[in-house]
């Protein structure tokens, strides 16, 4: 079953539910969906829904952060509920040991030496981990072991 057919099916059960979180993340990715396949003019492919998921979890850990900052615990909560329906739609997530291998090959592949290739080792990686692994985590762990390589 495609991504975007998962997501009728899940906003369907979601309405009969009552679930009214689940109902309106669904339908403001369905709504992204919709505008970029009209800007596109094409029909979008899960990898591209994957990208506006990954988008939306990432807007959400910025909001998270700013109501923690300004006191919101009420708007927090909120934001993590969306967080985790979110998360419920992308592929299953990399452990911490997964991810470090697959750094590790990569490094190993560009022949990374110092911290000044990780911009090549994050291109591949990015395209490889696609919706598997968060961006600020992936390149916080390259970093991490970039550094620890040099030495």
């Amino acid at each position: 079953m495609s991504l975007l057919n998962r997501l009728t099916e899940e906003l369907k059960e979601a309405l009969r539910a009552g679930n009214h979180i689940k109902l309106s993340v669904i339908r403001l990715l369905k709504s992204s969906i919709k505008n970029r396949e009209i800007e596109k003019m094409a029909l979008l492919t899960d990898e591209e829904i994957i990208d506006i998921i990954m988008t939306a979890l990432k807007q959400r850990r910025e909001s998270i952060e700013q109501f923690q900052k300004g006191g919101r615990e009420d708007l927090v909560q909120k934001e993590k509920s969306e967080l985790e329906v979110l998360q419920t739609f992308l592929p299953q997530q990399l452990s911490e040991e997964e991810l470090i291998g697959e750094i590790q090959a990569v490094i190993r592949e560009v022949g990374a030496s110092s911290p000044k290739d990780m911009g090549k080792v994050m291109k591949i990686l990015m395209i490889r981990l696609k919706g598997r692994a968060e961006g600020v985590r992936v390149s916080s762990l390259v970093k991490e072991l970039m550094e620890a390589h040099a030495h």
